[in-house]
């Protein structure tokens, strides 16, 4: 049996991310599974635990920094975010491919864990500008003026870091980036043969 790919998958708040992720699981042939991130920011609502993310106090998230159980940790509008070792390994070997979205500063450290490991494939997210991305948070009325202002600030440095990234796409028109962003895992499950 192949091993599944790690798909690391970033873009800025508003960007479009959970639409299009939401349309690659559809796609059955795509083999996905999603990495269920911990996070200490409470759930928004319809979110549930150990659906959307594993919803935890930050004592408990520094009690699984400290027991090393995390591919990745960042804080993210003072919040924590991190990613379960254990899960991810466990669903490559099982022949799943694992889609994990996650912000530029925990994508940097899983890329430098799995720098010589092919099957490690990263995409950016873009907006085909900030004005537009403004616009798209704005619209959602989730947040506050503060945090929206924190929010453009961040995607703004965010941005700033596509270069680290395999494979870049604009999110002008979504029909098109889910096209591209399967065209790329297919392409990656194509060349990428490691046995399990």
């Amino acid at each position: 049996m192949k091993k599944g790919l790690l798909i690391v998958f970033s873009g800025p708040s508003g960007v479009g991310k959970g639409t299009i992720i939401k349309e690659l699981m559809n796609d059955e042939n795509l083999n996905l599974v999603y990495s269920i991130s911990m996070t200490t920011r409470a759930p928004r609502e319809g979110e549930v635990d150990g659906v959307n993310y594993f919803f935890v106090s930050k004592e408990r998230f520094n009690e699984a920094i400290y027991n090393d159980e995390l591919l990745e940790h960042a804080c993210f509008v003072d919040n924590f975010y991190g990613t379960p070792k254990a899960y991810v390994e466990k669903m490559r070997n099982e022949g799943k491919n694992v889609l994990l979205e996650i912000e530029t500063v925990g994508a940097k450290q899983v890329m430098n864990h799995y720098e010589d490991d092919k099957g490690c494939v990263s995409v950016f997210i873009v907006p085909p500008s900030i004005e537009e991305l403004e616009s798209r948070i704005r619209g959602r009325k989730t947040e506050s003026e503060e945090v929206i202002k924190k929010r453009i600030f961040k995607a703004t440095q965010e941005l700033r870091e596509t270069y680290r990234y395999q494979h870049v796409v604009c999110n002008d028109n979504i029909e098109n980036a889910v096209m591209k962003v399967k065209d790329i895992i297919n392409k990656s499950m194509e060349d990428y043969d490691e046995e399990c």
